[in-house]
């Protein structure tokens, strides 16, 4: 290689980490009455709106998010903690956000600074509470990195491009809780949103119709739209009437085109998909019926429209209105997520076989009652119940086997290298959710098997009695937890947490020192009473 050509591949190479930045978001974390569907209530939001203020970060950026918790509204939860879904965290696993997995809550009129790496990490993510069911009432927003291998596919990419759907609440979340703990029939109470959200718009049958959201785009242009689904607990069928998707990225895993008339995407799922303006000038229906129980008995007098979730997409030039065509049902061609393919080391970790890994777990999940904690779900038989101490401090202070664990901790150790598979067996559309990695679904909900080039993503449902089958590698200390991302089951105790690599996470090259500030935030938790907590 000629020493030109050389210098011009190491400054490509280099220019990367050159131009990282360090960017500094102000997070107020507020009570707001705001009505997202007509409905007046008072919400748990960042900076006053819903949803969030964007954060966008490029390759190698250090982020830093200071939290200001001024919550008062005593309905609520008044403290809080932020996830920052998708991201990895390494060595940094004390800012991914789970309270008592990684960190106590950040008290009401106090102040915690998330440093967040993104590392080597591109594509679409979010953010959202993760104390209890807090995130139900507006704590959520997104996360960008638009640094992408797909890049010559699209011309537009901006905020403008961002679909953000959501379910929503008219009940605060503390009180959805205690009813769903004391049902039997839970129908009713877990899931059954009063309304679903396209960037914090929504319409109920009863309540006064807000302006549906508007995307407008030039004809002959390519728009990349990042679709992210907010929810906590509605899943959502998404179409353009007239217009094709082609898929890029899932969960910040870059893809292979593939083009579809339509997709299902569930909770914390991420897609992005380039639309070209190739049709005739005019306006048309942007689709998003919202799902919320595979069968859903919906109550009397319930005042949710889940068929109603609509935006326009809006052609320069048409008429500055709605479209004139009645709104059309879902058809087409729809996604089958096994057909996605990861464009960078697609095959699955460990041997082409089942159990041809270092580590296999078997995970069966049912709902019941118990006389203590109420309904609830459990996991092999256990009912997640977070620790008061974080697992993350435990293992600081030398936890690192499974006996230092408490039975309701659910935890389970993992070592540094180690490939792991994981089989969950249970009732389907469950969408579960890894922290600090991606993982390929070996077997996903429509049933195949493929150790070659499967899906890679942070989400995915489970199919009902078949079990699906994701596996992944053990390339990151920390405590992560794996939970289903419909909020309510989480709460009531639908996780298990990976202890991966403890004995890594205290000394050495991949160790966690989360400073003094984290270190101040269970004591100031511990000494709040109970309404503040």
């Amino acid at each position: 290689m000629q020493l030109s050509s050389l210098l011009v591949t190491l400054f490509i190479t280099l220019l990367p980490q050159a131009l990282a930045e360090t960017i500094n978001y102000n997070f107020n974390i507020v009570n707001a009455n705001l009505a997202p569907d007509g409905f007046s209530r008072s919400t748990v939001v960042v900076n006053g709106q819903f949803p969030g203020s964007l954060i966008s970060a490029n390759k190698g950026d250090t982020v830093n998010v200071l939290v200001q918790n001024n919550l008062t509204d005593p309905t609520m939860r008044r403290s809080t903690s932020i996830h920052w879904h998708g991201l990895f965290q390494a060595r940094n696993a004390h800012n991914d956000g789970p309270a008592f997995v990684t960190q106590c809550p950040i008290a009401p009129n106090h102040t915690y600074t998330y440093g967040l790496n993104l590392g080597n990490q591109t594509g679409t993510y979010w953010y959202h509470s993760h104390l209890s069911s807090q995130y139900l009432d507006g704590l959520r927003g997104p996360i960008v990195n638009p640094e992408d291998p797909n890049l010559g596919l699209y011309d537009v990419d901006d905020e403008s491009t961002l679909i953000i759907l959501g379910d929503w609440f008219h009940t605060p979340a503390p009180e959805l809780e205690a009813q769903y703990k004391l049902a039997t029939n839970t129908a009713s109470v877990e899931e059954l949103p009063q309304s679903g959200t396209i960037n914090g718009v929504g319409r109920t049958s009863t309540d006064p119709q807000p302006a549906r959201p508007t995307f407008t785009v030039n004809s002959g242009q390519r728009y990349r739209y990042r679709i992210i689904n907010t929810s906590a607990i509605a899943r959502f069928t998404f179409q353009i009437q007239g217009h094709s998707l082609t898929i890029i990225e899932v969960d910040g895993v870059a893809t292979a085109p593939l083009a579809v008339d339509n997709l299902i995407i569930h909770p914390g799922q991420r897609y992005s998909v380039v639309v070209q303006a190739n049709q005739p000038v005019d306006n048309y229906w942007i689709r998003a019926p919202m799902t919320a129980r595979a069968v859903p008995p919906v109550p009397p007098n319930w005042a949710t429209d889940s068929n109603n979730v609509n935006a326009v997409l809006h052609y320069v030039g048409a008429a500055g209105a709605e479209p004139t065509s009645e709104i059309p049902a879902i058809s087409g061609t729809p996604l089958v997520e096994s057909n996605l393919v990861p464009l960078t080391d697609p095959a699955a970790p460990g041997s082409p076989f089942p159990g041809g890994v270092d580590k296999v777990f078997n995970l069966t999940f049912k709902t019941g009652e118990d006389p203590v904690t109420g309904h609830g779900w459990r996991v092999n038989d256990v009912q997640y119940i977070p620790p008061t101490t974080p697992t993350l401090l435990k293992i600081l202070s030398g936890a690192h086997d499974p006996s230092d664990f408490g039975t309701n901790e659910n935890t389970l150790i993992i070592n540094r290298g180690d490939t792991v598979e994981v089989n969950i067996f249970g009732p389907r559309d469950h969408p579960w959710h890894l922290h600090g990695h991606t993982f390929s679904v070996v077997k996903g909900a429509s049933g195949v098997t493929n150790y070659v080039n499967p899906p890679r993503r942070d989400v995915t449902p489970s199919n009902g009695n078949g079990g699906i089958t994701i596996r992944f590698t053990a390339d990151n200390p920390g405590p992560w937890v794996l939970h289903c991302h419909i909020d309510m089951h989480f709460e009531a105790g639908l996780a298990v947490v990976f202890a991966e690599a403890p004995t890594e996470v205290v000394s050495g090259p991949d160790s966690v020192d989360p400073g003094d500030d984290w270190d101040a935030l269970c004591p100031i938790y511990n000494a709040l009473p109970l309404d503040e907590q």
